[in-house]
């Protein structure tokens, strides 16, 4: 899925406007319809609805909403600032046919900070949609400030009031904080940082009827199943495990054998067709008794002093490996020597990090996993998430090597710039262990023969899809990376069945 900013979804309304016979009043009135279905599909007809309207379109949803909730049954009450009332024509068509519905309450926007909320509320903010891009002011300031202070249900339409669909909001603006976001055919960037995504609750993409014909160029794209459908590559019947390829899992240290464990695991479950773990002889008794599947191969005795492999295999290097002047010696002199890509995390870019020299010597396409702050060791600090993507876009380029940034949205940065955000995932796999299985996962489907890319994509989808759910079954809380390699055999079975 594309993700165009706010310019090019106006482009993409007037497109539809243009070229499927319909009017942007008919496509306003879409919207509503489909936001007011979502409405009493969520929380009943029979509830008090107050809806607060801004002076362009996003208030004009509203007050179509207003009108159309009401005449289903639902008690409303429309805010909007009645001095200036509306400025865009079909807004104001709408403010007149409200006109025509005598029992929905109209109050002035002014004295909206007097109410206080009674009773079962849901608040509506119609406030300011995406194309909205200075500092909210005035009444509509104060509106949004007292309305953050309610307890009640608040819903966004399109945008939550006060937020840029493509950047940071300017330090210090009002933004309405809300519970849901009904946002239309896309997914906005700024919905996807952290900074920026607090802000919308949980989001619902709704279908308004834009027209599938438009298409325009974009850097930015969200990953979700169907994408991922049309990468996923179901094995063939005849196959053998040769067919499936060899992943070298170089990884463990006295004590920290764990890590090791968990990605040897999980590069078995994503179907590598056989798996050699590198580690150090100390390892050898839990690695053999954890992972009887996998090939065992000694590298040191109490840390790892070399690192083997062909380059028949694909080879990742990091989880639970330590930092030891020997181990950082032989990942230096593995880099130098190895052609084929290869995937890093963990300890392998913390020797990065401390050598940085050693970036050059990564093998063209190979795929690097840092987590936040394994990124600013590598790259320095970032004012934001924002400035750390446009850093990280550079980087990529420059090094010609993938970034999976793992965050929240965790993002697959290619040397070409484009950026995927991942839409799979939870706070539950934000503890020790999930990013060890990430390696094993994106390692074995290197081996498989995806490119570096769709390892990259598949891997994260795959990775996330398979925490939520443990979530599901376990709790955030108590899930557990092993829980996780559990579930990796459920999300193939679903892959499996759409393809």
């Amino acid at each position: 899925m594309k993700i165009y900013s706010a310019g090019q979804i106006r482009n993409w309304d007037s497109f539809t406007v243009q070229n499927e016979g319909i009017t942007s009043l008919q496509l306003m009135e879409s919207a509503a319809q489909a936001c007011t279905s979502w409405l009493e599909s969520r929380f009943g007809i029979h509830k008090k609805y107050c809806i607060l309207c801004g002076p362009g379109n996003n208030g004009g949803d509203g007050l179509a909403i207003a009108r159309l909730l009401r005449f289903r049954g639902a008690e409303v009450t429309v805010c909007a600032e009645m001095r200036t009332l509306f400025k865009t024509p079909d807004a104001l068509t709408n403010w007149k046919e409200i006109q025509q519905v005598p029992s929905i309450d109209c109050i002035d926007l002014k004295e909206f900070s007097e109410i206080v909320p009674a009773g079962d509320v849901i608040y509506i903010d119609a406030l300011f949609g995406s194309g909205f891009k200075d500092q909210i002011s005035g009444v509509y300031k104060e509106a949004v400030l007292h309305l953050n202070t309610f307890d009640n249900i608040k819903v966004s339409i399109d945008i939550p009031s006060g937020l840029s669909a493509d950047s940071l909001a300017v330090e210090g603006s009002a933004i309405l904080r809300a519970d849901h976001t009904l946002t239309f055919q896309s997914l906005k960037k700024s919905f996807l940082h952290p900074e920026t995504g607090i802000f919308c609750g949980k989001i619902h993409i709704l279908d308004i009827g834009l027209s599938m014909a438009f298409d325009e160029p974009a850097n930015d794209f969200a990953i979700d199943k169907t994408f991922i459908g049309q990468r996923y590559n179901k094995r063939n019947d005849f196959s053998h495990k040769g067919s499936f390829g060899k992943s070298l899992i170089v990884a463990g240290s006295y004590g920290k054998m764990g890590a090791a464990v968990l990605a040897v695991r999980a590069a078995l479950k994503t179907g590598s067709g056989i798996t050699v773990a590198a580690s150090p002889t100390s390892g050898y008794n839990i690695m053999q008794t954890s992972c009887p599947e996998a090939m065992f191969e000694s590298a040191g005795e109490n840390h790892l002093t070399s690192i083997p492999g062909g380059e028949e295999m694909a080879v990742g290097i990091g989880p639970g490996l330590g930092t030891h002047s020997e181990t950082a010696a032989a990942l230096a002199n593995f880099l130098q020597n190895r052609r084929e890509a290869i995937v890093l995390d963990a300890d392998a870019l913390n020797i990065l990090a401390a050598s940085p020299e050693l970036l050059r010597a990564v093998p063209p396409g190979s795929i690097i996993t840092p987590h936040p702050k394994e990124f600013e060791r590598l790259f320095g600090k970032s004012a934001d998430s924002f400035a750390k993507l446009k850093l990280a876009r550079q980087q990529a380029s420059d090094l010609n090597i993938y970034f999976v940034l793992k965050d929240h949205n965790t993002q697959v940065v290619t040397p070409e710039g484009n950026v995927y955000y991942n839409t799979t995932g939870n706070a539950g796999m934000a503890k020790g262990g999930s990013g060890d299985v990430l390696l094993g996962i994106i390692t074995a489907l290197v081996a498989q023969k995806y490119g570096p890319e769709d390892a990259a994509l598949l891997g994260v989808w795959l990775h996330g899809r398979a925490g939520d759910l443990a979530a599901k079954k376990h709790s955030q809380e108590a899930m557990l990376a092993t829980d996780l390699i559990d579930e990796i055999g459920t999300v193939f079975l679903s892959l499996a069945e759409g393809v």
